[in-house]
């Protein structure tokens, strides 16, 4: 139920009123003040506050200011007539809920009122934007036309100049050739002589073909031809290559320990046998470690983690050097916290996965963060943080490894300050 106040202090002139209202703890946030023209409603929970007004006011133009413990209402009378109370006299509930509603109604016409002012405001705002900026694109438009028309008469003016001095060209030409044959005409009507037929000149040494240069020249060229040396004949090289089992390059391998990685996998390889008498009952699939290990692989996944650690015990019976076994038997015996048998298969992997080489890197990461795990389980955090560390020298970029070997680092520092203590 709200609490309803009653304490308030009001004064007024012949055109305002001015309401001081306390409420404790009040901000703009959480009060909310409703002003209609006979009706002013304050509510700021649990308190709640109105009043039905002697006469109408200005809504509009009315302000109210909240602060300091304190509501200030500014209320502009429609009528300059002092009020005799600030409250209508003999309202009963009928009445008080009509003036409600009526006040209600008003306010939500003159919201939308205002709303749609708003919009029209905005309407006319973009309908005059829309035709200023037609207006100057069509002036732009139009001076880009008037600068194409100038350029037309510019280019027309400056080809029918040329045109004009290429005619005054070809008249100028012509009046020399007008006058010689008029010339001619006039003398062989006065019958002047010919000129006589005058004997050619001997042509000069320039004009002469260069007979001998050019032999001259021809046969330099033909020297030049005869020394320059034949093609050779074409051939072909033969270019063994060492084969690589490794994809690292010789130079930055050690062979000694390659050569000792692959012995070992092609012994592991030939000590396969299928026809122990225990194992007799099995099917031809079951009798392959690599089936096997699969197999142990997709139960893990399904988290069937004893099943796993069935199928990997029998591929070990039959293949007893492949160091993946007892690798992914270690992840089982973790999430099964057989953590003894965890440390135990990954230190078997670990003595199977020598030389170390780049091709069994992933397999000795694995096998070290595994065993580390499981010692770190059995709350042994240095024999763990070894095996991080000795992870972190293989794969020094795995931020994983190094986000847990810090933790251990900081559980081994904390262990030895409570000591100390």
């Amino acid at each position: 139920m709200p609490v309803r106040v009653s304490e308030f202090s009001w004064q007024q002139t012949p055109a305002t009123v001015f309401l001081s209202l306390p409420l404790r703890g009040v901000c703009v946030r959480d009060a909310d003040c409703f002003c209609g023209e006979s009706y002013l409603k304050v509510n700021f929970p649990p308190f709640l506050f109105e009043v039905f007004l002697y006469a109408p006011i200005d809504d509009g133009n009315s302000k109210a200011k909240i602060g300091n413990d304190m509501i200030l209402f500014t209320l502009y009378k429609k009528e300059p007539v002092m009020w005799e109370t600030l409250s209508m006299p003999g309202v009963d509930k009928e009445t008080m809920q009509g003036i409600r509603e009526k006040s209600i109604l008003q306010a939500q016409e003159k919201a939308k009122e205002a709303t749609e002012a708003k919009a029209t405001a905005k309407r006319e705002d973009q309908r005059y934007a829309l035709g200023v900026m037609m207006k100057i694109e069509e002036e732009e438009r139009k001076k880009i036309e008037d600068m194409k028309e100038n350029e037309r008469k510019k280019a027309t003016r400056e080809l029918e100049a040329w045109k004009e001095s290429q005619r005054q060209a070809e008249k100028q030409k012509n009046i020399p050739r007008k006058e010689k044959c008029q010339r001619g005409k006039q003398a062989e009507e006065r019958g002047a002589p010919k000129p006589p037929n005058l004997p050619r000149k001997a042509p000069s040494a320039a004009h002469l073909p260069k007979r001998g240069r050019n032999w001259e020249n021809i046969f330099s060229e033909k020297l030049k031809e005869d020394s320059i040396p034949a093609p050779r004949s074409a051939g072909n090289i033969q270019i063994s290559f060492t084969p690589r089992a490794f994809p690292t390059a010789l130079r930055e391998s050690q062979v000694a320990e390659e050569e000792e990685w692959l012995h070992k996998q092609a012994e592991a390889r030939r000590a396969l046998s299928t026809d122990l008498p225990e194992l007799s009952d099995l099917k031809e699939e079951e009798k392959n470690p690599d089936w096997l290990k699969e197999k142990g692989n997709k139960l893990f996944a399904t988290e069937n983690y004893l099943a796993a650690v069935d199928a990997y015990n029998l591929a070990i019976r039959l293949n007893s050097k492949i160091p993946l076994l007892y690798l992914n038997r270690a992840a089982c015996h973790l999430k099964l916290r057989n953590l003894h048998k965890a440390i135990e298969d990954s230190s078997k992997a670990l003595e199977l996965l020598t030389p170390p080489v780049s091709d069994n890197a992933n397999a000795r990461m694995k096998a070290h963060v595994r065993r580390g795990t499981a010692f770190c389980q059995l709350e042994l955090y240095v024999e763990g943080l070894q095996d991080y560390e000795a992870a972190l020298k293989i794969n020094p970029s795995n931020t994983v490894v190094q986000n847990d070997a810090e933790k251990i680092r900081n559980i081994i520092q904390g262990t030895a300050l409570k000591s100390r203590d």
